[in-house]
């Protein structure tokens, strides 16, 4: 029989890549079919999923080195467990390399006929004997094949990346996309400091840091328990969110009593941050369009112990309904994107993005902005931000948003911030943070102010 975990693992990894399915909702959905399943099992599946999807590129590669059968010409649902065994083999040390054989070899029965599970069985008591001795490509002859295979990156993106960041940049960069973020959180200082709240995860968190830009976040890792399962968690004294995610509320800076709009609300983790940063004194908007997400946002928002805010349900994609102009002090629109910025934490993004979509998402983003624009109050500010590094989502969207909306001019003061955080802002006004250099999610973002109706 096949381990549940890795069964699990497996029809995950088979969901296709042109899917919007996310694996964090596919786990979620699998686990709770499957409510037998303690912490530990739970946890192999997951750190299966994502190190497949993390560490692909290089799989595949080693992969090409053990079959006469091409990649492209494996059937997915078998190329997948010959991943997945593949993965175990090279970065679990204690997962004997006999039993990943056996499972790879009993799910290949599932999948198709006997020729193919002589294949499979060919290939992973290959692996066992000779993978982690398959030299990889050499830096100094081809560093972008180097940096494509080790460090499983798609071509098109270390190309551009080299373009941009150079060799030794890139490397980095990608290497950082390859570790395991911490789990970081936001205090509630509605409700308690972050000294009280480090002091009441002691119990359930291994390892406790301080975040370094932002004023009310803990690093955290190690967990004893699920993280909806912690005291301090259910009491509403904390968020999970990233580093990068909480400086951008910053960033947009709400004062108590402001009238302000969060365009792209999500799941509200801004939200909650906003409403906080305003001592929940004011009117805030969430606009979201999927009422799936409107009810998380509404729970967690309850939890939180706020009130302040009132949910919108609306799609950016088509025009805003008719809104008294100069509605809002603030705006934050944090854009649907690539999410290259965040491949630590979604490293199937890797695999689905492509080149195009930049551009695809460059007219969402500028359509989302001409939208919202009149909603701001002359003086007010609108921030833009998207989880990418990418400039067709940062740097040319603003250039061509302020070409057009002459009434806009970046603000080039980043109140808000700390001291140390400025110099995350550069020349132009722009916000940029990188898991490379800052140890958070890739963050691109914008103050703009509004000086004329």
């Amino acid at each position: 029989m096949v381990a549940v975990s890795r069964r699990i693992a497996f029809l995950v990894l088979n969901v296709p890549d042109d899917s919007n399915a996310f694996p964090e909702h596919l786990l979620h959905r699998a686990f709770e079919r499957e409510p037998q399943l303690i912490r530990k099992d739970r946890a192999l599946a997951t750190d299966l999923v994502y190190g497949v999807l993390r560490w692909r590129g290089r799989l595949d590669w080693v992969i090409r080195r053990l079959s006469k059968t091409p990649a492209h010409k494996i059937d997915p649902p078998v190329l997948n467990i010959l991943r997945l065994g593949l993965y175990q083999i090279l970065f679990h040390s204690r997962i004997p390399p006999s039993a990943v054989v056996n499972d790879s070899v009993e799910m290949t029965k599932w999948q198709a006929p006997f020729w193919v599970v002589r294949f499979v069985n060919g290939v992973m008591r290959s692996a066992a004997r000779k993978a982690k001795e398959i030299p990889l490509p050499d830096y100094n002859d081809d560093p972008v094949q180097a940096i494509v295979v080790r460090e499983s990156h798609p071509l098109w993106l270390v190309e551009r990346w080299v373009e941009r960041l150079g060799i030794e940049e890139t490397k980095q960069l990608c290497k950082a996309n390859n570790q395991i973020p911490p789990v970081t959180v936001r205090a509630n200082t509605l409700k308690v400091s972050r000294e009280q709240l480090l002091n009441s995860l002691t119990d359930h968190v291994r390892q406790i840091t301080l975040t370094k830009f932002a004023p009310d976040g803990l690093s955290l890792k190690g967990f004893g328990n699920a993280v909806a399962d912690i005291p301090s968690f259910k009491d509403g004294w904390f968020q999970v969110q990233d580093e990068a995610a909480q400086l951008i509320t910053h960033l947009l800076d709400p004062r108590p009593g402001e009238a302000i709009l969060d365009a792209c609300a999500g799941f509200g983790g801004k939200t909650g941050h906003i409403a906080q940063l305003m001592d929940d004194r004011g009117k805030i908007k969430a606009m979201e369009y999927r009422s799936w997400k409107l009810r998380r946002l509404e729970t967690s928002l309850t939890r939180l112990g706020i009130s302040s805010v009132t949910t919108w349900d609306h799609d950016l994609s088509v025009s805003v309904p008719v809104a008294p102009s100069g509605a809002f002090d603030r705006i934050l629109l944090d854009a649907p994107c690539s999410g290259l910025g965040v491949l630590r934490r979604n490293p199937d993004a890797k695999w689905k993005k492509t080149e195009m979509d930049l551009t695809r998402l460059r007219g969402d983003q500028l359509r989302f902005l001409f939208s919202i624009a009149p909603l701001v109050k002359k003086g007010g500010r609108l921030v833009y931000c998207v989880c990418s590094l990418e400039p067709e989502e940062g740097d040319y969207v603003v250039e061509e948003f302020l070409k057009n909306q002459t009434q806009f001019v970046i603000d080039q003061e980043p109140v808000g911030l700390l001291d140390m955080d400025k110099h995350l802002v550069d020349n132009s006004g722009f916000f940029r943070s990188s898991p490379h250099e800052h140890d958070m999610d890739g963050f691109f973002a914008v103050r703009l102010k509004r000086t004329t109706i």
